[in-house]
C-alpha cells in the first residue's frame, strides 16, 4: 500500500538515524497490508516527477529485464504479465519487481478484499497497486483526484496517470496502476537504491523481503535487485561522463579519496570502521586519515562548522539532514561528504545498502539542514600546520 509521505526510519538510530514510522500488519489470506503513520518529509510529487540522477557511470542495471520463470508464466494473469513487462522495459524498472508489488498488494488483481475493483480498503488503498486514493485516509492521496477522473480532470499532484490512453486515469485499471506504481518507484530512487524504493511504497523491512523474494521467483535465472547499489559503489564518472570526486586541493582530494575507497562496507549504527560505519563514524574517520580530528556524532560535526552557503560546498565539505531521533542531541542526525555534481558518499541507514554514492539534493530524502567545511576549522588547520611546519 502507497504511503502518502516517504522515507521513514529503518533500522538504524541515535546519531545517523532518520524519521521515525509507526506500522501495524494484518495477515489475511496471504495478502500484508500495513497502517503507516510517518512524519511527513515530502509532500506529493508532481505528474510524471522521476528524480534526475548525477550519478550514471554504467548502463542501467535496472533496464536490463529479466526474462520471466515458467512459474511467473503459469501464476501470473496473461494480461499482468504482458504489463509487467511493457510498462518495466517502458520505464527502465525491473518488470518483476514491478509483479512483486502487484501480488504482494493484490494477488495481480485477484484477491477479492476490499478496494481492488472498487471503493477503497480501511485505510483508503485502491486498486491491483494499492495506492492511496483517499483524502484524510491513514494512506493519504497518492494517486491524486478521484479514484477514477476524465483525464482533464487529473490534479498535478499524484501518480495516477492514462497508460492505455482511453481518457480515464482508473486506479482499479492495471493499464493505468502498473505504469504509476513505475513512476513510484523510479520517482523514489529505484536506480539508485532499489530497497529503500520499495520500502517507501509500504512502510515495512517484511514488505520489501517479500516484494524481492516474489521477484526472485518471477524471474528465469539469478536475478540481483542491488545492481544499482552496485553500480552507485563502483562509479567512478557523472552523468557526463566526467571523474567523480576532484577535490580543489590536497587535503580535500585525500580526505574524499579516502571516503569513496570505503564504499561497499556496511552501515552498522556506532561503527567507525575499518570494516563497517555509522554516518559520522565514516566523516570522522576521513578527516582523520589526514590526521585531522574533528567531533564524533552528526550533531556536534554539524556545530563544529563553519557553514557553507548551499551552492559553494565543494568535494570535502559535509551536507548535514533534518533528521532526528528522540533521546539524541539536538541536530542533524545525518551526515554524508560532498564529492561534487551533487553527489556525496554516505552511509546510510542498516536496510540502505552499503556505503555508496547517492545524490543529496533529493526530494525523496529529508530535508537538508545545510553544508559545513571542517577544513577551515582553526583547529583543523592548526593540526594540518603541525604536520607540515
Amino acid at each position: 500500500m502507497i504511503s502518502l509521505y516517504i522515507y521513514p526510519s529503518r533500522k538504524d538510530a541515535g546519531s545517523c538515524a532518520t524519521r521515525l514510522a509507526i506500522g501495524a500488519g494484518l495477515l489475511i489470506t496471504g495478502v500484508l497490508v500495513v497502517v503507516i503513520v510517518v512524519l511527513p518529509l515530502a509532500v506529493l510529487q508532481p505528474a510524471g516527477y522521476i528524480a534526475m540522477s548525477g550519478l550514471q557511470c554504467s548502463s542501467d542495471p535496472a533496464a536490463q529485464q529479466a526474462q520471466s520463470s515458467g512459474y511467473a508464466e503459469d501464476s501470473i494473469p496473461q494480461n499482468y504479465l504482458e504489463l509487467y513487462k511493457e510498462w518495466g522495459d517502458e520505464k527502465g524498472v525491473p518488470w518483476n519487481i514491478l509483479a512483486g508489488v502487484g501480488q504482494v498488494e493484490s494477488k495481480h488483481g485477484r484477491w477479492d478484499g476490499p478496494g481492488i475493483t472498487e471503493g477503497h480498503n480501511d485505510w483508503g488503498a485502491a486498486g491491483p497497486m494499492q495506492f492511496g486514493a483517499l483524502d484524510g485516509s491513514a494512506a493519504g492521496n497518492s494517486w491524486g483526484g478521484e479514484p477514477i477522473m476524465d483525464v482533464e480532470d487529473r490534479p498535478e499532484e499524484g501518480y495516477g496517470q492514462d497508460g492505455n490512453d482511453d481518457g480515464i486515469v482508473n486506479v482499479y485499471d492495471p493499464e493505468d496502476a502498473i505504469p504509476a506504481a513505475a513512476d513510484y518507484l523510479i520517482a523514489h530512487g529505484i536506480k539508485q537504491d532499489v530497497r529503500s524504493a520499495i520500502f517507501a511504497y509500504n512502510h515495512a523491512d517484511w514488505y520489501v523481503d517479500d516484494v524481492l523474494e516474489w521477484a526472485e521467483q518471477y524471474a528465469d535465472g539469478d536475478f540481483n535487485p542491488s545492481g544499482s547499489i552496485a553500480t552507485a559503489v563502483e562509479c567512478t564518472v557523472n552523468a557526463q561522463g566526467a571523474p567523480i570526486g576532484e577535490a580543489p586541493d590536497e587535503y580535500s582530494q585525500a580526505v574524499v579519496d579516502w571516503a569513496l575507497a570505503q564504499r561497499g562496507k556496511p552501515y552498522v549504527y556506532g561503527a567507525t570502521g575499518p570494516d563497517t560505519f555509522d554516518c559520522s563514524g565514516l566523516t570522522m574517520k576521513a578527516y582523520a586519515s589526514i590526521g585531522a580530528s574533528i567531533p564524533r556524532i552528526s550533531q556536534n560535526q554539524w556545530t563544529f562548522g563553519p557553514e557553507i552557503q548551499q551552492g559553494e560546498e565543494q568535494p570535502g565539505d559535509l551536507v548535514f539532514f533534518d533528521v532526528s531521533t528522540p533521546g539524541e542531541p539536538d541536530g542533524p542526525g545525518h551526515v554524508g561528504m560532498v564529492i561534487g555534481d551533487g553527489l556525496m558518499v554516505e552511509a546510510w541507514c542498516t536496510d540502505c545498502g552499503p556505503v555508496a554514492t547517492r545524490e543529496y539534493d533529493d526530494p525523496s530524502r529529508a530535508d537538508i539542514i545545510g553544508f559545513t567545511r571542517p577544513l577551515e576549522h582553526p583547529d583543523v588547520k592548526a593540526q594540518l600546520e603541525q604536520q607540515n611546519p
